[in-house]
C-alpha cells in the first residue's frame, strides 16, 4: 500500500498526505499568556472521512479547530484547506461552534438562523429572498425542525439549538464540517438525527471533523480519530488508532478498565458489522 494511503474499519481507501485534503495542520501551535495549550500539531485528514477530535478536558481539542480556522490567533504553524490557505475557501468549510458560546438571547428566530448560512451566497446587504428561505426550510426539514421555524432561537431546547446550527451548516453546501462537541448535552432522539445527517453527508462525498467527548460512541460514530492532550498523540483509522495504549497515554493512563472494555466492545462490533 501507498504510505499516503489509509484503509478505513469499513476498508474504504482514504487518501492522507496529499495538498488536497480537507484540512492539513502542520506544526500548529496556540499560547495562551505565554502557555502553550496547543502545541506543534500534525494532522492531515483524510477526503471523505469522518474524524473524531479526542482528548481530556483542556487538551486543547476545541483551541485547534479553532485556531485552524483563524478564529483564534496560533503563535505557528500552516494550515490548508483543499489546498489552499482557508481565508481563501471559506465557502467550501461549514463551522459549528459550540453551544455554550452562543448568545441564544438574540432576537432571531429560527429560520433567521439558518438563512445566516446563506449569507455567502446571498450577500451582507441584501435580503433574503422566496428561493433562499425555501432553501433553509429544507435545510430544517432534514433535521426535524422545521415546525419550529417562526420560534425565537432561544425558546428551544439545547438540543432543538444544535440541530438548528447543524441546519446552518448544511445551508452552507459545504465540502467541510467542522463540529465543535456536536452531541453535547443533547438528548438520545437528537444525538441520533444528527449522527443521521452526518452519515448522509459523507456518502455524499463531505468530510467531517468533530470534537467529541464520549469514548465509547467514537468506533460507533467516526471512521478516524486524532488522540491529543495539547501534543498530538495519534491519528489515524479507528481500528489501529483507537487503542487502549494510545487512550492511556492520551488521558494519562487515568481510564478505567470498564471504560476501556466498553472501547473494545464497541471497536469488535463494529468489525464484525463492516465484516457482514
Amino acid at each position: 500500500m501507498h504510505p499516503a494511503e489509509l484503509v478505513a474499519i469499513d476498508g474504504r481507501t482514504l487518501k492522507r498526505g496529499d495538498t488536497a485534503s480537507p484540512l492539513s495542520i502542520t506544526g500548529l501551535t496556540v499560547t495562551y499568556s505565554g502557555k502553550p495549550v496547543v502545541f506543534s500539531v500534525d494532522v492531515t485528514v483524510p477526503a471523505g472521512s469522518m474524524m473524531a477530535i479526542v482528548g481530556p478536558n483542556g487538551a486543547g481539542k476545541s483551541t485547534l479547530i479553532r485556531a485552524a480556522l483563524g478564529i483564534v490567533p496560533r503563535l505557528s504553524g500552516d494550515v490548508t484547506a483543499f489546498g489552499e490557505p482557508v481565508a481563501k475557501v471559506r465557502d467550501r468549510i461549514a463551522y459549528v461552534p459550540q453551544r455554550a458560546s452562543v448568545d441564544w438571547d438574540f432576537p432571531a428566530t429560527v429560520l433567521d438562523v439558518v438563512v445566516m448560512g446563506l449569507y455567502r451566497r446571498i450577500g451582507l446587504l441584501r435580503f433574503a429572498g422566496r428561493r433562499h428561505r425555501a432553501t433553509a426550510m429544507a435545510c430544517l426539514e432534514r433535521v426535524g425542525m422545521a415546525g419550529f421555524a417562526g420560534r425565537q432561537i432561544g425558546q428551544l431546547s439545547g438540543g432543538q439549538q444544535q440541530r438548528v446550527f447543524l441546519a446552518r451548516a448544511l445551508a452552507q453546501d459545504a465540502q467541510l464540517y467542522v463540529m465543535d462537541e456536536p452531541f453535547a448535552g443533547v438528548d438520545a432522539a437528537t444525538e441520533r438525527a444528527i449522527i443521521e445527517v452526518l452519515r448522509t453527508l459523507q456518502a455524499e462525498g463531505k468530510t467531517i471533523v468533530a470534537v467529541h467527548h464520549d469514548l465509547a460512541t467514537v468506533p460507533v460514530y467516526f471512521d478516524h480519530v486524532l488522540l491529543m492532550n495539547v501534543r498530538a498523540v495519534a491519528d489515524g483509522p479507528v481500528a489501529t488508532t483507537f487503542t487502549p495504549e494510545h487512550l492511556q497515554t492520551t488521558y494519562g493512563g487515568r481510564l478505567a478498565p470498564a471504560q476501556l472494555d466498553d472501547i473494545a466492545a464497541a471497536l469488535a462490533g463494529r468489525r464484525t458489522a463492516a465484516a457482514s
